[in-house]
């Protein structure tokens, strides 16, 4: 196992470095940035001057290498509207995004579990019929368009919650529910996929023939045979909300990160976008990580060399 994790740390710096020699040729494709930076009156002069406060007067090279240099020390530049350094930035909006993450990932696996046990269990009856067609809509809704309807519901015509902010548990409940149908919808369709499978098989049909009450088999048997694929895409999809909650955030006016990455972008505040990506990029590789180590608490046979 220490092995296994020491290969896997390696392969996260690899993998980071490479994100970021990516996104630094990217954004460099994309023009200069004092461009939107320097005021419409700024003279050549100044704007040469503040070009080379930011080192962007270097050739790419040296700028690459500075770039990374910098990256390995943990530092990934300074904001150039606030003046900040960007990583403080967006580590100060990450608990934000995670907490909204979180109660909504609780919510889709609370309720698209069971629903997608439900819907296997009772195969083509009207329990599984109805639990199909919800996750048909679930998935095809617009996550702004949910929002957006929510807003106008709760907040706007009954009153009953906050449409903005996260300083209460009230607050939370719009946003997640935004975020969660999505998910619910598709743990759903996944748990009743897997577990199908996983009742067609012989040591099911073993299991029953023992004479197992039928909630040991579904349960204890199925279920946690079902599970390996579930958290690889619940995985997945806890990664992708903390880098792609933006539009929630916004609609919501939630201070995360999320939002924060969005507005550098419309200013081209490219230490902000740059840091906003590494920390994404890291937090997928740590995501895919305990992913990987659950599948050896789920099924025994799972080992790492």
């Amino acid at each position: 196992m220490l092995r296994y994790l020491l290969i896997r740390t390696v392969q996260t710096i690899i993998a980071v470095l490479a994100v970021a020699t990516l996104i630094f040729l990217g954004l460099q494709m994309t023009g200069d940035p004092m461009e939107n930076l320097a005021p419409q009156d700024m003279s050549e002069a100044q704007v040469e001057e503040l070009r080379k406060a930011y080192g962007l007067d270097k050739p790419i090279h040296v700028q690459y290498v500075r770039f990374m240099e910098k990256l390995l020390e943990g530092n990934l530049g300074i904001s150039f509207l606030s003046g900040e350094p960007a990583l403080k930035l967006i580590l100060e909006r990450f608990p934000t995004t995670l907490n909204l993450v979180l109660v909504s990932m609780l919510i889709a696996v609370f309720f698209g579990l069971p629903m997608g046990v439900a819907a296997a269990i009772r195969a083509d009856s009207w329990v599984d019929r109805t639990l199909r067609f919800l996750s048909v809509l679930g998935i095809s809704a617009p996550t702004f368009w949910i929002g957006v309807m929510l807003i106008l519901i709760f907040a706007v015509n009954l009153g009953w919650l906050p449409s903005s902010g996260l300083s209460s548990w009230k607050h939370y409940i719009m946003p997640a529910f935004t975020l969660s149908l999505y998910r619910i919808a598709l743990f759903l369709r996944m748990v009743r996929s897997t577990m199908l499978d996983v009742l067609n098989q012989d040591f099911i049909r073993t299991a029953r023939a023992k004479g197992l009450m039928e909630r040991v088999v579904v349960y204890k048997h199925a279920l946690r045979n079902a599970l390996i694929p579930f958290i690889t895409v619940a995985g997945l999809q806890f990664g992708a909300l903390m880098a792609g909650a933006v539009v929630t955030e916004k609609i919501f006016a939630i201070p995360g990160m999320n939002r924060l990455a969005l507005d550098a972008l419309y200013s081209d505040d490219r230490p902000v976008i740059i840091a906003f990506i590494i920390v994404t990029a890291v937090l997928f590789a740590v995501v895919n990580l305990v992913v990987d180590l659950l599948y050896a608490l789920i099924d025994p046979r799972v080992r790492y060399a």
